[in-house]
């Protein structure tokens, strides 16, 4: 008999996802506004089911089930960074650059944005370009987190170990997150980021060039993620080849194998099909809101509603595919890309601040949204009951969606508030300057010149996605940062060939790490909120 997964509609969970929501949103835009960060709540919003089930009350005691726990903390955290890299964010540069008049139009359109954003990593996730197998480190550290309190055992005290050193690391300014993501994902691309987070950092120290002055980071992100769109289509041609080549032998044999991915190619290329044909619609319905066509020829507007719908599904790949493998996600950098691109196409600063404000909302619920289904996929069994965990995952997307409704409803009540103390995302005030600036002659030039290296590094790391992670390194820069995760590779890469075993026990480990850091990071957070630096 199939096991039956906890309905997101039932009512005591419904109830319950509504209420986090409304704490994750207001802790999102508290962040936001009050400190310019945003932090994960997931595995606040899992601890919130922990707690409440320990009450000795039979309403209560459904929420012991760590799938239901699992459906909690997939609608706080997506209520959190729904409500401030998804649409606070995004709503705050028209604003600033003194359109009252587009808010709206914005509003509308980032929430749209997120929640499209969130129904393609749904319909993608678990598929060639997006296993369920890779790191997506947070959605790691949340469900070890869970299955710790659940199972206990050896695990779980590797795991509280890990957690008491992120808690500790962080407190003396040791960022043990990115350590324990260096135990968890791709170690190539982790290098590469790594790199190019201490040559951000260096170069302008040692050579003194400031590589923003050239466009060198910007340059590297367009080469590589030119190049990586290359070869995502290259392997939905190859993949599609084989599924075809599969189908035929199974119905010529009548033996069915057992498939790799829960979902097939053919369904990933139906859903970012779909996905762009929504931006689309979503880009015409904010053009024709803001009254663009008067502004613009017939040609310009056309180029605007593509121009703004590709920038949205680019960025959410080149986000989802920097998640994946390192639990770090460049939403504000490949918008500011984007805005560039946009500046030297010529478009007007309203047209570009609605841009920039949609490319910024698509790629956090992208990630967000794969970190949450990994923490499912890996208390639903790894996959094993495959029925099951695709159940679960629609569960999980149906809360998802609930936390984006409850940060909808509570940023339209409340953003007017925040922009009347004079509260915003402090990256709202880079685009509104950059737009007011203009882009000068030299910029296409430094932006060609710098793809070149960006697109051969891509290239020559393959489907490890080198490129693209050295380019967000660049746009980033830290040298702690970039210390840290050398560091844990070289730790990971002398335990592991010393011995083999001791790679689980560095990602239960790496897990705990992210899960203490993301907790301290949390509580001293919100012990900061209402103080405006």
């Amino acid at each position: 008999m199939n096991k039956k997964h906890p309905s997101a509609w039932d009512p005591a969970i419904m109830l319950l996802n509504i209420l986090v929501s409304v704490i994750g949103s207001i802790i999102g835009l508290e962040l936001i506004a009050r400190l310019g960060i945003s932090t994960n709540t997931s595995i606040i919003g899992a601890l919130f089911a922990i707690i409440i089930a320990r009450i000795p009350l039979k309403v209560f005691q459904k929420y012991k089930d760590i799938n239901t726990q699992n459906l909690v903390q997939t609608a706080m955290s997506g209520a959190t960074f729904a409500a401030s890299n998804g649409i606070f964010l995004s709503i705050g540069i028209p604003y600033l650059l003194g359109r009252h008049d587009l808010v709206i139009p914005m509003l509308i359109g980032a929430s749209l944005a997120v929640i499209i954003d969130a129904t393609i990593l749904y319909r993608v996730f678990d598929t060639e370009m997006f296993p369920a197998k890779e790191a997506w480190a947070p959605g790691i550290a949340a469900a070890e987190a869970m299955l710790a309190v659940a199972e206990k055992g050896k695990n779980s005290v590797i795991l509280m170990i890990g957690m008491v050193g992120g808690i500790v690391g962080k407190f003396f300014g040791i960022p043990t997150d990115i350590l324990g993501v260096g135990w968890i994902g791709n170690m190539w691309a982790l290098g590469a980021f790594g790199v190019g987070l201490l040559i951000s950092e260096y170069t302008p120290k040692f050579f003194n060039i400031k590589l923003g002055d050239y466009y060198i980071p910007h340059g590297f992100m367009i080469g590589a993620g030119f190049v990586a769109l290359i070869q995502m289509v290259l392997i939905l041609q190859k993949k599609s080849k084989k599924e075809k080549e599969a189908a035929a032998a199974e119905a010529a044999t009548g033996k069915v194998e057992k498939k790799e991915f829960t979902r097939s190619l053919k369904s990933m290329k139906l859903s970012l099909a779909g996905g762009f044909g929504a931006y689309i619609l979503v880009s015409i319905v904010m053009a024709v809101m803001c009254g663009f066509s008067a502004d613009m020829s017939a040609g310009m507007f056309v180029w605007w509603i593509i121009f703004a719908a590709l920038s949205a599904i680019i960025s959410e790949l080149i986000v989802g595919i920097s998640a994946m493998h390192s639990g770090w996600f460049p939403a504000f950098a490949t918008a500011f890309i984007f805005l560039i691109l946009g500046m030297l196409f010529g478009f007007p600063p309203a047209q570009l601040a609605i841009l920039v404000g949609f490319t910024s909302a698509t790629g956090p619920a992208f990630a967000d949204m794969a970190y949450d289904l990994k923490s499912g996929y890996i208390v639903r069994g790894n996959g094993e009951d495959v029925p099951f965990e695709m159940e679960g995952r629609k569960q999980q997307y149906i809360s998802e969606i609930v936390g984006f409704v409850v940060a909808f409803i509570l940023v339209a009540i409340m953003a007017k508030q925040y922009f009347a103390q004079g509260l915003f995302a402090p990256v709202d005030a880079t685009f509104a300057a950059t737009i007011e600036a203009g882009a000068g002659g030299d910029v296409a030039k430094w932006l060609l010149i710098w793809a070149i290296p960006g697109a051969i590094i891509q290239f020559l790391g393959g489907s490890r996605q080198v490129g693209i992670l050295f380019a967000t390194g660049l746009l980033v820069g830290s040298t702690i940062n970039g210390l840290t995760i050398l560091i844990a590779l070289l730790i990971r890469y002398i335990l592991v060939k010393k011995d083999k075993e001791n790679e689980q026990t560095l990602n239960i480990m790496g897990a705990g790490s992210l899960a203490g850091a993301a907790l301290y990071s949390f509580f001293t957070a919100t012990l900061s909120l209402g103080k405006k630096k």
